[in-house]
């Protein structure tokens, strides 16, 4: 039997840069029940941890609401067909038993079993996944479950303390802590090792090794501002504490969607991106202080569709300056297919405005 410690390397390929972003969406029609069942602020810290002590504080906190996700399944080796265990870590998102964890983890599972911080196991159900952003929330029959805090809108610094809550190799509620080391980070698909990649994501030097994959990253106040998702393997990169999680305000939309409908759906714009550095600005003679270049359009998209051609360079979104395409992506996660976002572009030197009705990302 195999046993397989999931999440880790940066391996799984998530979200192409022509098909989207991660998304978001109005959330102030929760139905009363859903309003019920979401945290609607962090614990306190258990009373004996010092104040002095913001990690400790933290993890008292936060600690409860990190579970353990061990999973079976069937894999195919070169020795033929073999049962196969794995395990990661997931949040309890709300206390009526949705636990949000990463797609990769539980994918390809026959069997999901919860462990949960009080020692206590149940078994789960996955009720909808997301490859796109890589994540997924499994349900277990259970009620009054220490759900955590996320926080939507998270204005992230860098510098800012960051803890990370899993089960790396198996070694349950284990917390590593650093720092939030940058924001709006992507991964190319060489990174990924696929034709896509990670993008929009949140950079940190707390600790993530194999086994955190779905567990939280959390802020000074205890709410969760991420869900772990990849780290650099040292041995492959040579990189030291570079790892990487899903902005909370995107596992939020999703785990909604997930739980409403049993999938998501996401904005579909329609272009190939490139970061384009003011360094390439001025070299190119473009007036812009950042920006995103058009590298390709996909024929009758919605990119297409608004005029918008390849060479074209984006400077805004909305009334949403965009610096690089991890601005673009997390700007559109605001809105769902079906909506009209306006778009600066600059062209020949010149600013122009176009109207894209964004369409829905096609399934992979």
């Amino acid at each position: 039997m195999t046993r397989r410690k999931l999440a880790l390397p940066v391996m799984v390929a998530l979200l192409t840069l022509t098909g989207g972003c991660t998304f978001g969406g109005d959330r102030s029609e929760e139905s009363g029940q859903k309003a019920t069942n979401v945290a609607q602020e962090a614990p306190e810290p258990s009373a004996g941890v010092s104040g002095d002590e913001p990690v400790a504080q933290v993890a008292s906190q936060v600690e409860p609401s990190i579970v353990q996700v061990n999973v079976e399944g069937i894999q195919e080796t070169p020795f033929g067909t073999q049962e196969a265990q794995g395990l990661g870590s997931g949040v309890i998102y709300r206390e009526d038993g949705f636990i949000v964890t990463n797609n990769h983890v539980v994918q390809d599972a026959s069997e999901v079993n919860i462990a949960f911080a009080d020692g206590s196991i149940e078994r789960g159900e996955v009720v909808g996944n997301d490859r796109a952003t890589d994540l997924a929330v499994v349900k277990v029959e259970r009620g009054d479950l220490p759900a955590a805090r996320f926080r939507e809108g998270a204005d992230l610094t860098p510098g800012q303390l960051a803890v990370a809550i899993g089960s790396p190799s198996g070694f349950q509620s284990t917390v590593t802590a650093g720092v939030i080391s940058g924001i709006n980070r992507s991964l190319p698909p060489e990174l990924t090792g696929g034709d896509s990649s990670l993008v929009d994501l949140i950079q940190t030097d707390a600790a993530i090794s194999p086994g955190n994959s779905g567990g939280g990253l959390a802020d000074r106040a205890g709410e969760i501002v991420g869900i772990n998702v990849a780290y650099l393997p040292p041995a492959q990169t040579g990189a030291e504490n570079i790892g990487f999680a899903i902005p909370s305000d995107t596992a939020i939309s999703v785990a909604d969607q997930l739980i409403e409908d049993g999938e998501a759906t996401q904005p579909f714009l329609g272009v190939d991106l490139e970061a384009l550095s003011p360094e390439d600005a001025e070299q190119f003679g473009i007036p812009v202080n950042g920006g995103v270049l058009v590298r390709d359009v996909v024929p009758g998209g919605p990119a297409d569709e608004a005029g918008l051609e390849r060479g074209d360079v984006i400077a805004a979104a909305g009334d949403v300056e965009v610096a690089s395409y991890g601005d673009l992506l997390g700007t559109l996660r605001d809105y769902r297919p079906g909506d009209t976002i306006d778009l600066t572009v600059v062209r020949d030197g010149e600013e122009q405005q176009f109207e894209a009705e964004l369409d829905e990302s096609p399934r992979r």
